[in-house]
């Protein structure tokens, strides 16, 4: 516990946001004794982390052991790094990785269930293949991100941690170059340490276009996933206090048909016999390339590239998901978004791309998919790690479909407020701001270019706000009357 409290404050803490970010900084600055005010500018709590699969990337958990994965934080580390060229922040990082762990093992012993076996899919509890992993870390819980959020929920109600909800900030309380609390309708609430968490700035279309402007690509058919809250209050508290922003044109977005408007839990999934072609009618891709490195390969061919398929394969979609639907294909074609031909040569006319390029792009597929190995792209090693035979149907049958395949779908944007590795905010100078702290998609030097695995923003607003929640208790602890100012 904390020593005596300074009553000239409200709080010890107040956490800006009740996504996983600010419900597990709440959780743990309640933990070490602080009283903790939690506001939610939203009507409801979880922001972005609720409405995810809840997947989490983490280095030698419990988990992993139990099904005999070597792993450790120094080989995450390194990985994360090398995948993003060292553009991000190496200290935070690996005080990312070395808490990821005891960030999963605290999660666990509140009441998260991650079963000790092999997921295919970040919808499958346990442990699954993330993306692009050197090993195995994307530990996916009971009840998605719902789950997580409703089991830190109960902790915060359980610690008796304040909570706020319809409360937007508008400002910090910054006297004597530190920040004392923030202001709400004009009035101040107040404490010694404040965390930022909230959220990212996906719901704002001029954030967007200044901090990710690559989601333009898309054009129209950009749609956004993230919470109704990501509207990027953090950019205004870092240009009126001199605040350092880091992570400027990095965000997720994911790769997905021009016609689609859900995530893929509504909108369903293409067809696995599909092929990818760059404008000059070739192969250029594994069609299931995970979605940290999709985006980039996408960047290479111009920014989009044509996904083509037969009618078998579009007969074969599974009903009842609102994009990925048989006559769903068949409306779009009629509007021209897809495009559809009785033979390939046709279909090769209506895309502008040399049709022995195509055709003999899809002669080779259907050979090395007959086979089961594609030694061009390493494809079957994708589909095997989500429990397909790669042993796919030939695109073979008429009339031949094929639509163009865009960063569309915006997820999450890397533009936050600079922290170093005890999560504390750097202004502009490079130096600290006392009493601030920031955590998700708030705070930036961490999310990088490209995305880690699958999990990496989960992890990150999870373990960032653990870790500020600590620091912040501790600072308020220290500002205590029975202790002396905490050094700078």
């Amino acid at each position: 516990m904390s020593e005596p409290h300074d009553t000239a404050y409200d709080y010890d803490v107040i956490v800006v946001g009740a996504g996983g970010a600010g419900l597990a900084a709440s959780v743990s600055a309640a933990e070490a004794g602080a009283r903790v005010l939690l506001l939610e500018a939203e009507d409801e709590i979880g922001g972005s982390t609720q409405l995810s699969a809840g997947l989490l990337t983490a280095s030698a958990t419990s988990v992993q052991e139990s099904l005999g994965v070597d792993d450790s934080p120094l080989r995450m580390f390194q990985h994360y790094m090398d995948l993003n060229g060292w553009r991000v922040r190496p200290g935070p990082v690996r005080m990312f990785c070395e808490q990821s762990s005891g960030t999963v093992e605290w999660l666990l012993g509140l009441g998260v269930e991650i079963p000790a076996q092999v997921s295919r899919s970040a919808h499958e509890p346990g442990l699954t293949r993330a993306g692009v992993e050197d090993v195995w870390r994307g530990h996916v819980p009971k009840d998605q991100g719902y789950g997580l959020v409703q089991v830190l929920d109960r902790a915060r109600a359980r610690l008796h941690v304040d909570l706020a909800l319809g409360s937007r900030v508008e400002d910090l309380v910054v006297r004597d170059g530190a920040v004392h609390g923030v202001v709400l309708e004009g009035e101040e609430a107040t404490a010694p340490a404040v965390v930022i968490a909230s959220g990212g700035l996906a719901a704002d279309p001029d954030l967007v276009r200044r901090f990710l402007p690559d989601a333009g690509t898309a054009g129209d058919a950009l749609f956004v996933v993230a919470a109704p809250g990501a509207r990027g209050d953090h950019v205004g508290l870092a240009e009126r206090h001199g605040l350092a922003l880091f992570g400027q044109g990095w965000g997720l977005l994911l790769v997905t048909a021009e016609f689609q408007r859900y995530h893929h839990w509504q909108s369903g999934f293409p067809p696995a016999s599909r092929i990818h072609v760059g404008p000059d009618g070739r192969r250029c891709m594994d069609e299931d390339a995970p979605y940290a490195v999709s985006p980039g390969i996408l960047k290479d061919h111009g920014g989009w590239v044509w996904s083509v398929f037969d009618d078998d394969a579009r007969a074969s979609l599974p009903p009842g998901y609102a994009d990925w639907d048989a006559d769903r294909v068949l409306e779009e074609a009629a509007k021209g978004v897809v495009l559809r031909a009785d033979t390939l040569e046709e279909l090769a006319a209506l895309m502008d791309v040399p049709a022995d390029h195509l055709t003999a792009s899809v002669a080779r597929f259907n050979t090395l998919f007959a086979d089961g190995t594609d030694e061009d792209f390493l494809r079957h090693e994708s589909l095997a790690a989500k429990g397909v035979d790669p042993h796919l149907a030939p695109i073979a049958t008429g009339p031949f479909h094929a639509v163009r395949m865009l960063p569309a779908e915006l997820v999450c944007t890397h533009t936050g407020l600079e922290v170093d590795a005890r999560t504390r905010v750097l202004g502009t100078d490079g130096r600290a701001l006392p009493g601030l702290y920031a955590a998700g998609e708030a705070a930036g030097g961490i999310l990088g270019e490209r995305y880690v695995g699958g999990g990496n923003s989960v992890a990150h607003a999870l373990v960032l706000g653990r870790v500020a929640g600590q620091e912040a208790a501790a600072r308020a602890a220290a500002l205590s009357p029975r202790h002396e100012e905490e050094p700078v």
